[in-house]
């Protein structure tokens, strides 16, 4: 382990089962497991993620002894040219792309969106996160996604979901063959700042499906991996499928689903309870923050929406992706509407839009989480805290409600969100408007618009 010729020293190195440190030479020796694809390296704060050609993140090797069962593997880092205690990172949950239609709205529309994001960082450290379901089954399309990473800019990890998996084969480990052969390991750290970041492999395939799990050899390497970690320090978790998504609380289901959350995530809650933990994931196509296990998890709303069926998930949140930023131990976090200002953080419709609520204006407040406050006003007057009810989305109502509806995924349907907040707006209101302000005090405002 080395940068500019001289030796790095306690740099973590991994097989993916065991965990050492290099020395203060920079060297290391690792009694691998020779099953293991990879030997790699935890790229450490203050230097540059290595890059493949195609501009996906290159931290590993290889893990092929030679006769005599030995390897020397040789990683070269780069300082950067700036601290990164302030530095960025995007979450592009579920990118989803099937076909080339879908492929090119990929390029068309997100990749542009995303230039301008980087853009508008500066001289920010920033780097990106493809948080699983990169392909819709459709594994032939990887290139086709690496070069919108390409011209995206920034270095990008990612994440292996339930859609990018090898179905043909009958276990877990060989499911994931073509994730690696183009991205490398499947779980594996870094730091940025003073951030620990984490990425796992929660899809476990069993021939004739998934569920989501993390394995002992997985959770063993996350033991050796977070004991390097200071107590007390910033730690962000990136899962393909959610440690718990309350989509089943809000279906009036006693359970969530096997495919929906993780089923051993109290292993996952004791491993993070010394940190100050985020969970950072996606897979529901739909946005929420969930707060389980001393964690506060990032359900991320999608690239894709509704599968690229139109502008929005089916529970009204915009086709988007997260922006966090870290200073420090510090996350900010807000959610980008793919071809929206960045302003844009609520849709708000009509008195009676929502049928159930004939009297009543609807805000969607997709990025909203219990530290936010949504108030309405009438005629320039504040009328006071809006009601949060569970409810769907009244432009998804129109738009994916119905046999054939919509025209390119009529299985999709609305979902029902908990980020709605209802009013009794007066019918004879001329001036009517709601003001969301965020756990940092940012303020947005938009005024009643029809389904």
């Amino acid at each position: 382990m080395a940068a500019r010729g001289r030796g790095l020293a306690g740099v973590a190195v991994t097989d993916g089962r065991t965990v050492v440190a290099t020395g203060a030479d920079g060297t290391f020796t690792l009694v691998a497991d020779g099953h293991r694809p990879f030997v790699y390296c935890s790229v450490p704060a203050g230097y540059r993620i290595p890059q493949n050609p195609t501009g996906t993140a290159r931290f590993y090797a290889p893990l092929r002894p030679d006769a005599r069962g030995e390897m020397t593997a040789h990683f070269d880092l780069e300082p950067l040219d700036v601290p990164d205690e302030h530095h960025a990172f995007l979450v592009l949950a579920d990118p989803q792309t099937q076909d080339a239609y879908e492929m090119a709205r990929l390029h068309d529309e997100t990749v542009p969106d995303v230039r301008n994001t980087v853009a508008a960082l500066g001289d920010v450290p920033c780097f990106g996160v493809a948080c699983g379901d990169i392909m819709f089954d459709n594994l032939d399309l990887y290139p086709d996604y690496e070069r919108a990473v390409a011209a995206m800019g920034v270095p990008f990890f990612q994440v292996v979901g339930n859609h990018d998996l090898d179905f043909e084969v009958p276990t877990d480990e060989a499911s994931t063959q073509t994730f690696r052969r183009h991205f490398g390991p499947t779980y594996y750290s870094f730091d940025r700042g003073e951030v620990h970041y984490v990425v796992l492999d929660d899809v476990f395939w069993h021939s004739a499906g998934y569920f989501g799990y993390l394995d002992a050899v997985q959770l063993g390497w996350l033991e050796q991996d977070l004991a390097r970690v200071e107590p007390g320090r910033t730690v962000v978790v990136f899962v393909h499928i959610p440690a718990l998504s309350t989509r089943f609380r809000r279906n009036g289901e006693s359970r969530p689903s096997l495919a929906g959350s993780i089923t051993n995530r109290e292993y996952l809650y004791r491993l993070l309870e010394p940190f100050e933990a985020h969970i950072v994931s996606g897979h529901t196509h739909e946005h929420e923050h969930v707060f389980e296990g001393g964690v506060h998890e990032h359900v991320c709303g999608t690239t894709c929406g509704a599968w690229w069926s139109g502008d929005l998930c089916y529970d009204g949140t915009p086709n988007g992706y997260a922006v966090f930023e870290a200073r420090g131990g510090t996350l900010r976090w807000r959610y980008k509407a793919t071809g929206h200002d960045p302003a844009h953080r609520l849709r708000v419709y009509a008195r009676g839009a929502d049928p159930k609520a004939p009297d009543e204006i609807v805000a969607n407040v997709w990025d909203w989480d219990p530290a936010w406050t949504v108030v309405w006003y009438e005629n320039g007057q504040r009328r006071g805290l809006m009601a949060r009810r569970t409810g769907t989305d009244p432009r998804s109502e129109r738009l994916h409600r119905g046999p054939d509806r919509p025209e390119r995924r009529p299985w999709v349907d609305p979902v029902p969100t908990d980020h709605l907040f209802y009013a009794p707006a007066a019918p004879e209101a001329v001036d009517v408007r709601v003001e969301a302000t965020d756990r940092w005090g940012r303020t947005y405002t938009a005024t009643p618009e029809a389904a």
